[in-house]
């Protein structure tokens, strides 16, 4: 039987013409342009981080949503030698928006959407959260996503990229912050100067933890709703940015993994795990609106959390350590990099 979108739109049936004859070329729809590269990106992520591991394998689930059209891919590696938890997922969907939700687009986010009654829209996009052993080495998040409201033909009416990739160290160690930041900067500076400085404060507040008063990590870069530029040119950024992640991180993980630790520290790390669930749970729209979407998949949603995570009562670090340190860079969020040059 097909699905309520593919029955009443032709949208579904024809991306997946395109689809089955192998390769998608330039002329393809964007979205199925941005589908291939974060499906390639997954792939190459989750060689990269086994390759360090040395031990932990991604379990790989694909999944498809049969009552709306659409796939998912989710990769998770646990107990690891150096990841504690990995998630790498990559979501493909076709679903509508109701009147309501239409509504909230216009009047929360300020979409222009003109349209009446139910719409088609389409997203896809990678997601992935890796939680490392070590203390001293940190968790990494990243995001990239194209979101498209789609007219009954199937071209676009509206659409916009988001994402972005964060650093949240458990330790600060200042030129792992420093390498962290460079490194997006200068793939924002090859398209614009101005890129870089707007994406590092918007990540800065976008990141949160607005009832305990700080920052979920030491930051990186985040946009959203961006559509100001023509789709082709935000699409080679994302790619750009996307292919930074495997030199971003394992250069980090690879001078953290294997350092000393003590069990103090890791009762440390669980705390700081815990301040990092509170956000994806209480304040992260990804979050909400996967909740939210028809048919979602919660074990692919929620595999972002830590595989275990501690909360203690009216816990403060002790005045002038380390714990203590990183809590102020938390509570005062530091440029690390120039904006300059």
């Amino acid at each position: 039987m097909p699905s309520p979108l593919s029955s009443k739109y032709t949208i579904f049936q024809n991306d997946s013409a395109i689809r089955a004859k192998g390769s998608i070329t330039d002329d393809a729809p964007l979205r199925l342009r941005m589908e291939s590269f974060v499906k390639d990106l997954q792939n190459r992520i989750c060689a990269g981080i086994e390759t360090i591991d040395g031990k932990g394998k991604f379990t790989r689930s694909v999944w498809e949503r049969p009552e709306y059209g659409g796939e998912g891919i989710t990769c998770v590696l646990s107990e690891g030698n150096v990841l504690e938890k990995a998630g790498v997922a990559v979501s493909v969907i076709y679903s509508e928006l109701s009147p309501e939700a239409v509504r909230q687009m216009r009047e929360d986010r300020g979409k222009d959407i003109n349209v009446e009654g139910t719409v088609p829209f389409f997203v896809t996009g990678i997601s992935l959260v890796m939680h490392a052993r070590n203390p001293n080495a940190p968790t990494v998040h990243l995001n990239y996503r194209y979101f498209e409201v789609m007219n009954p033909d199937g071209t676009p009416n509206i659409w916009w990229f988001g994402g972005g990739a964060d650093l949240t160290p458990v330790y600060l160690f200042e030129e792992d912050a420093i390498a962290f930041h460079q490194t997006y900067k200068e793939g924002c500076d090859k398209f614009d100067k101005t890129y870089y400085p707007k994406m590092k404060k918007d990540c800065d507040k976008y990141f949160l933890n607005v009832h305990r008063g700080e920052s979920r990590g030491i930051g990186g870069i985040f946009f959203d709703d961006f559509n100001s530029k023509p789709a082709e040119e935000i699409f080679s950024l994302v790619k750009e940015l996307g292919n930074r992640f495997l030199p971003s991180y394992t250069s980090i993980l690879n001078k953290r993994k294997d350092m000393e630790y003590t069990e103090e520290m890791a009762h440390w790390q669980q705390i700081r795990r815990g301040r990092y669930v509170e956000f994806n749970l209480i304040w992260d729209r990804g979050t909400k609106f996967g909740l939210a979407t028809p048919c979602a998949r919660v074990e692919s949603i929620l595999m972002t959390l830590p595989l275990t995570a501690r909360w203690e009562y009216m816990h403060e670090p002790k005045a002038g350590s380390r714990e203590a340190a990183l809590e102020e860079v938390l509570k005062s969020p530091r440029d690390w990099v120039s904006f300059e040059n």
